[in-house]
């Protein structure tokens, strides 16, 4: 018979790594499932300078790395495994990985959320030759040249930002005429000189066999077309959810998010979702790290209710 946990967190993100460290505390018997590195997109961030409190010159990495500790040492348990099926409903949850399958009395999900591809021909061929969608972890192999942004958001100017630290030149592509960004941001990218901007437009195509060459950006007003000399191509378009696994059980909204009270409770008794797989208006470290201390605190009080 499996042991019976208090809660399982799948995930291993900022809300995940709250979760556990709040359940920890409240000296649940808690596990969490993650199936490759723990701090998920956050360790993609070179600099986390708008978490507050957050140590001078502070990544994404180490402040995931902070959190997993911290869980660890109030007696959060950890597992690598890829959950392949879970079960939902009943006083029991079930979830089946690769190597095990566990079970839980409440459920927290955590599984956050991937990069949205931008769609041009040969994006998925040249990535990894040329197409990114991590600055943090490929901005060194464009040291002193010119490379492209793709998106108009906080999470595109950040990184555009970000890479004039190691490019020659960074072009901003972007389909309206104005950047969707916060103002600060807007202000540091207009003002950087290693920074220009391409508007209403977006990539038709990337260029080149075995490594990047160029793009064929679009004007979507003129349908003209232009190529842009680029060694790189760096894409923030946005962010599908992780949450295929739970579809059928869990209420979610068109775009695949599931759907939550504010108090991060599902539809489903007993099962809860926190950070990036929910809806919600900002997906932030902070907000998630804020979802996964509310999601194990109204998880134990659930488990309270039902004895």
């Amino acid at each position: 018979m499996a042991h019976l946990y208090d809660t399982i967190i799948i995930g291993g993100g900022p809300a995940g790594l709250s979760a556990g460290l709040y359940a920890a505390r409240s000296r649940m018997d808690v596990l969490l499932l993650e199936r490759a590195k723990y701090g998920g997109q956050a360790t993609t961030t070179d600099e986390l300078e708008n978490y507050p409190g957050s140590i001078e010159d502070c990544t994404g990495t180490t402040l995931s790395e902070r959190m997993r500790k911290q869980a660890e040492e109030f007696g959060c348990k950890f597992a690598k495994d890829e959950v392949v099926e879970v079960k939902l409903e009943g006083d029991v949850k079930v979830v089946t990985g690769k190597k095990e399958t566990y079970e839980a009395k409440t459920i927290i999900i955590a599984t956050g959320a991937n990069p949205r591809l931008s769609g041009f021909k040969n994006e998925l061929e040249l990535r990894g030759k040329g197409v990114s969608y991590c600055a943090t972890c490929d901005a060194d192999f464009f040291t002193d040249l010119d490379v492209a942004v793709i998106g108009g958001g906080d999470s595109a100017i950040t990184e555009a930002i970000y890479l004039t630290k190691f490019a020659e030149h960074v072009t901003v592509i972007h389909r309206r005429d104005a950047l969707r960004a916060a103002k600060s941001l807007q202000e540091k990218a207009f003002a950087n000189p290693k920074i220009s901007f391409i508007w209403d437009s977006y990539v038709d195509e990337a260029l080149g066999d075995e490594i990047m060459e160029g793009l064929v950006v679009r004007n979507k007003f003129t349908n003209e077309t232009s190529v842009l000399k680029v060694d790189g191509c760096f894409v923030f378009v946005g962010y599908d959810p992780i949450s295929s696994l739970f579809e059928g059980q869990v209420a979610m909204d068109d775009s695949k998010y599931i759907i939550t009270d504010d108090d991060m409770r599902t539809n489903i008794p007993g099962v809860f979702a926190a950070g990036d797989i929910r809806v919600k208006s900002l997906r932030q470290v902070i907000t998630a790290a804020a979802d996964g201390a509310i999601a194990s605190t109204i998880a134990e009080h659930y488990i309270e209710s039902c004895k």
